[in-house]
């Protein structure tokens, strides 16, 4: 494992010797994190979540209690990852292969959750792979992510869909009636929308 001393890993956590973890990083109790994941600087993994083989996470990850993110995910910096929220990793799971064997590593081929920068997936929502989470964008509580969700939308439902669009600071955005520009209430940052994508309007 390799680390410095502040990385903070409690006893109750099982961090395989083969992991890689980022200094200032916190993984608290009954966390797990396998072999060959890589968490950048300043990432917290919570109570009881789970951090996949060869998971690799940016700088300053939240991954709350009891979240699994199964490999092969990848996580830019500053992905929130809300409590138990699964990153689903099989599109056709099955026990069993058709002759009733039990189905082992090798007989299935994993795919993985892409999550951008700054994005941010609400509590028990559910990720199922092959998909990407735009940069900024928000999954709703209880949403389940079926198809990709571009940069800076806000989504949710079953199957989740976008309700609007929101900024960096993870606010929903107001149409600016003048000119057509989304405005963050929070910061004053303008967006413009084309052809159902979002990107900041230039200084």
């Amino acid at each position: 494992m390799t680390h410095s001393t502040a990385v903070r890993i409690v006893d109750s956590a099982d961090v395989s010797p083969d992991a890689v973890i980022g200094d200032g990083s916190s993984i608290w109790h009954l966390a797990q994190v396998r072999e060959q994941a890589v968490l950048g600087r300043g990432c917290i993994v919570g109570r009881g979540a789970y951090v996949g083989t060869g998971v690799v996470m940016g700088d300053n990850c939240k991954v709350q209690n009891y979240a699994l993110v199964y490999e092969p995910a990848r996580l830019g910096d500053g992905v929130f990852i809300g409590p138990a929220v699964v990153l689903t990793n099989d599109t056709y799971p099955r026990a069993i292969n058709p002759d009733g064997s039990l189905k082992s590593a090798h007989d299935w081929e994993p795919v993985g959750v892409t999550i951008e920068t700054g994005a941010s997936i609400g509590a028990r929502a559910t990720c199922v792979a092959p998909v990407t989470i735009g940069a900024w964008a928000t999954v709703a509580a209880g949403a389940v992510v079926v198809k990709d969700v571009p940069a800076f939308a806000l989504v949710a439902g079953v199957p989740a869909k976008r309700l609007g669009w929101v900024g960096k600071a993870g606010v929903p955005l107001a149409r600016d009636a003048a000119d057509e520009a989304w405005v963050c209430p929070a910061t004053g940052d303008r967006y413009i929308e084309s052809e159902g994508q979002l990107t900041e309007e230039s200084a």
